[in-house]
């Protein structure tokens, strides 16, 4: 089944679309950052309010392995690896453009420690310290579920990630869920902040 017009921009493979490049100036977290972009991913034209809202709540990432889930053109992947350039930052797409786009903006900035992958090829043993997402949430329940419960459980011992959902989107609902889907004694669930109609949810691995 094709996927809704909505939510098209989350599953574009086809190289064959036009490309229509483009290049923008963002804000990421006190950075002007020049990147390159394109129609068929996710918010092409600027930064997306919520990747925005959970940028201006995060504090700077820990330990030496990030990830981003859905990366698009690569916002989230570039201020981790900007904020610490030494780390390893994985950045996960179902979007083969998005993929290119992240890597070429990233090394058109020096960062030579962001890898891209589908999810299928991210490594089986690797384990995250900080994770930052803008999960897709218009994929779906059952999709969004099924892509927090692949990746929430790869958080290293001590790491959290750190989610922005729109509040009106079911932000609220969706902390509860993961406080029934994770071990209790194992993740901590919270709601860090509102911003703006978003909410920031932690959830942390124990030590």
């Amino acid at each position: 089944m094709a996927p809704e017009p909505h939510s098209a921009h989350y599953f574009v493979t086809d190289p064959s679309l036009p490309e229509k490049p483009r290049q923008i100036s963002v804000d990421l977290r006190g950075r002007e950052v020049r990147v390159q972009t394109a129609a068929g991913v996710f918010s092409p034209g600027d930064l997306d309010k919520g990747t925005a809202a959970l940028l201006r709540n995060v504090p700077d990432p820990t330990g030496r392995h990030f990830l981003d889930i859905g990366c698009g053109w690569g916002p989230l992947t570039l201020a981790m690896g900007l904020a610490d350039p030494e780390a390893t930052v994985t950045a996960v797409d179902v979007n083969d453009r998005s993929l290119d786009l992240t890597r070429r903006n990233a090394e058109a900035h020096g960062l030579s420690h962001v890898e891209t992958f589908r999810p299928e090829d991210v490594p089986q043993d690797r384990q995250f310290d900080t994770v930052w997402s803008n999960p897709p949430i218009r994929v779906g329940k059952e999709a969004l579920h099924e892509i927090l419960l692949t990746w929430l459980p790869r958080l290293a011992p001590g790491g959290t990630a750190w989610l922005v959902v729109q509040k009106n989107l079911g932000g609220d609902s969706l902390q509860r869920w993961l406080g029934t889907v994770l071990d209790a004694e194992e993740f901590t669930i919270e709601r860090a902040a509102t911003d703006k109609g978003f909410r920031i949810l932690t959830v942390e691995r124990a030590r």
